[in-house]
């Protein structure tokens, strides 16, 4: 599966959010930033990008998935 997939997925499922998405293999880190995380805990940020993906990570296209998520201002931060 392509990351330009991934993304397309994530973006459909929380729209309004940047997605960034790093292949290796089938391994894949998923960077998702939008105000939806506003107040949420990072196991139901990671929970929501699980979601979408779930079906590729049952049917084994996806082995392994890292998600990261992050408020805009959050995400600011961490850019310095």
């Amino acid at each position: 599966m392509e990351a330009a997939e991934v993304t397309e997925l994530v973006k459909q499922a929380l729209p309004d959010c940047e997605v960034q998405v790093q292949v290796d293999g089938n391994h894949y880190m998923v960077v998702v930033v939008g105000e939806v995380f506003e107040g949420l805990p990072t196991i139901k940020r990671q929970q929501m990008i699980n979601k979408v993906l779930f079906q590729h990570i049952m049917d084994g296209t996806i082995h392994a998935l890292h998600p990261k998520a992050f408020t805009p201002a959050e995400w600011a931060a961490r850019q310095g």
